[in-house]
């Protein structure tokens, strides 16, 4: 029901693959495409599991927002993970940018400073900035209930594909 609800109200588009750990909500804004990213995570702690606490797990998810223009390829990406609360769920690690897709895709080039050691004032802006982008609550909730959501599915699938082999 939740998950309905968000894509009524949401200009975001799910894209996943079928296998893959991967998903993403994609939209576009202006000439911009807004790309989030993440992966299925599992739901339980092996750590709590062991201390034979509550297995059950309210871990943050790594998500990455990139922003990149449809005309010149430069853009930016934010690398953040969710978070508890009611307000803000979502923290922001680092700010890359990028000239090109090169730059985008190499492993080896500059991710921007800490988040938190910038400026007050240039964390606020790049903060409005991910809420024009439509960053909020909305979208961490759907991407912490999907990152379990898919492991399920990938897992019934696994079970299903080693039942039919072994068979």
């Amino acid at each position: 029901e939740e998950i309905k609800s968000f894509f009524k109200s949401s200009p975001f588009k799910f894209v996943e693959t079928p296998g893959d750990v991967n998903m993403a909500l994609e939209r576009e804004v202006g000439d911009k495409l807004v790309r989030i990213e993440w992966q299925l995570t599992s739901p339980f702690d092996p750590d709590m599991d062991a201390e034979g606490g509550d297995a059950e797990m309210d871990q943050a998810t790594e998500l990455c927002v990139s922003v990149e223009s449809k005309t010149s390829g430069a853009g930016m990406i934010f690398y953040c993970s969710s978070t508890r609360g009611e307000d803000h769920r979502y923290v922001i690690g680092n700010v890359k940018f990028f000239a090109n897709a090169e730059e985008k895709d190499s492993a080896s080039s500059y991710h921007g400073p800490e988040f938190e050691d910038l400026d007050d004032k240039l964390q606020e802006a790049l903060d409005e900035y991910m809420a024009e982008l439509g960053m909020g609550s909305s979208i961490c909730d759907f991407v912490d209930a999907m990152a379990v959501d898919k492991e399920q599915r990938e897992y019934i699938r696994w079970l299903e594909a080693a039942k039919a082999f072994v068979e």
